[in-house]
């Protein structure tokens, strides 16, 4: 069985959104003769991360409301490298898509190599969030480190959220072919909070 681990590494100097220095990661380690202990300040949205729907709903709810089941268990894998600048809904219509699915987004974005932030990351717009949305899946996840760029209002991330739908951001599919897969993701235990880093692995069926 090959495992795939299609999380993003975590360190200084990594990709983060926007170039925004303040989501830059900061680990800081000490020595006490034979001991090494160390300490990483970093915005839970860094890297490959779930958010919950605190993220974009004021009073939404926190990390520990998404049960850990939901995050196991089968997901369909979609390659739109093709579809550009954003995937709409005429993108999504022909999926097979159906109630209680997982589905991940393969794009352009997974073969942007380096350090930079691609201001021109592929999207998923807020009609296509809808559709998903009327068509009862369970979760998305995204290869971009943001599910939409900048939206007014960001109907992507409140319609899905609505609906209760579990976003996942920052995937790294480059080496992933279009198919199913069993995924485990695993995000950090944290309480009260509007996301969690995560490490989530793919398991050929």
């Amino acid at each position: 069985m090959a495992i795939y681990d299609v999380s993003m590494t975590i360190r200084e100097g990594m990709k983060v959104y926007k170039d925004k220095e303040e989501k830059q990661p900061q680990i800081t380690t000490s020595t006490n003769g034979h001991v090494t202990e160390s300490r990483i300040d970093m915005d839970l949205h860094t890297g490959t991360h779930v958010d919950s729907p605190l993220h974009m709903i004021n009073d939404g709810e926190t990390m520990e409301t998404i049960a850990v089941e939901d995050l196991v268990g089968t997901v369909k894998v979609f390659d739109l490298s093709d579809c550009g600048d954003n995937i709409d809904k005429s993108d999504v219509e022909p999926l097979d898509i159906n109630k209680g699915d997982f589905i991940l987004f393969k794009t352009k974005n997974s073969y942007h190599e380096g350090n930079d932030f691609d201001f021109d990351f592929t999207y998923v717009t807020g009609e296509a969030a809808e559709l998903l949305a009327e068509k009862g899946i369970k979760g998305v996840g995204v290869d971009g480190l943001g599910i939409e760029r900048s939206q007014p209002d960001h109907p992507t991330h409140r319609t899905l959220f609505t609906h209760r739908v579990i976003i996942i951001e920052g995937l790294r599919l480059k080496e992933i072919s279009e198919g199913s897969y069993f995924m485990m993701a695993a995000p950090l235990k944290i309480e009260g909070t509007d996301a969690s880093p995560a490490r989530i692995l793919l398991m050929d069926e």
